[in-house]
């Protein structure tokens, strides 16, 4: 992980708390007028869409160029799969042996990629009851959606485009999701198959009343 992307999970983070802490107070009011009372499972699953969805932003979009930075020599790349070759790449240049290609970075920022969007394919499972093709279509729309915004410098705020528009993102993107969804899938079947514990009471000894009219 660079540390370009570091700074950008720190900023991420120092989003969320304040979101979270915007959020986080009509929310409990809400509950304690409908509920009458706090529920955790709610407020935990609020915590965790706005912490995934902060960090991805964050990851995603920061940091914005400043004015020392370079512009990028290309910023689209439409060979599917061009990641496979670019480890190769990165090994001659590296004169690493072709066993280390796990370790390079090219490796890794794919790795990064998938895993980014395992938390949305759990969201789309277990949240919002999706099929996997439902979640692979939102996994690739989002992703989509990431990219364009991406190649057109964040819809021309952006001086200029700093984030390369990459098939291989919407590839590893969808993918992700897909994963995800497998995982919240497979977590469901876990918790569903647990046994659940009957609170069974011991039998209470009664006096029986011979003289009692029935």
């Amino acid at each position: 992980m660079t540390n370009a992307q570091v700074t950008a999970l720190q900023y991420g983070l120092i989003g969320f708390f304040a979101l979270w802490t915007v959020v986080l107070v009509p929310q409990l009011l809400t509950q304690l007028a409908r509920h009458g009372g706090l529920r955790l499972r709610g407020i935990v699953t609020t915590a965790a869409v706005l912490l995934y969805g902060c960090m991805t932003f964050a990851v995603v979009f920061l940091p914005l160029p400043g004015p020392g930075t370079r512009r990028l020599s290309q910023t689209v790349q439409l060979h599917p799969f061009q990641w496979i070759t670019d480890i190769h790449t990165e090994l001659l240049k590296h004169g690493e042996p072709l066993s280390q290609w796990f370790m390079t970075q090219t490796f890794q920022q794919a790795c990064m990629n998938v895993l980014l969007f395992v938390p949305l394919g759990v969201f789309a499972r277990i949240l919002w009851r999706r099929g996997l093709v439902g979640t692979t279509l939102i996994g690739f729309t989002a992703s989509l959606l990431i990219e364009i915004t991406q190649v057109t410098a964040n819809f021309g705020t952006a001086p200029y485009v700093y984030r390369i528009f990459d098939v291989d993102d919407l590839v590893n993107n969808t993918f992700g999701a897909g994963v995800g969804w497998v995982f919240g899938a497979l977590l469901l079947a876990l918790l569903r198959a647990k046994p659940s514990t009957v609170d069974v009471q011991p039998a209470r000894s009664q006096r029986i009343h011979l003289a009692q009219t029935r």
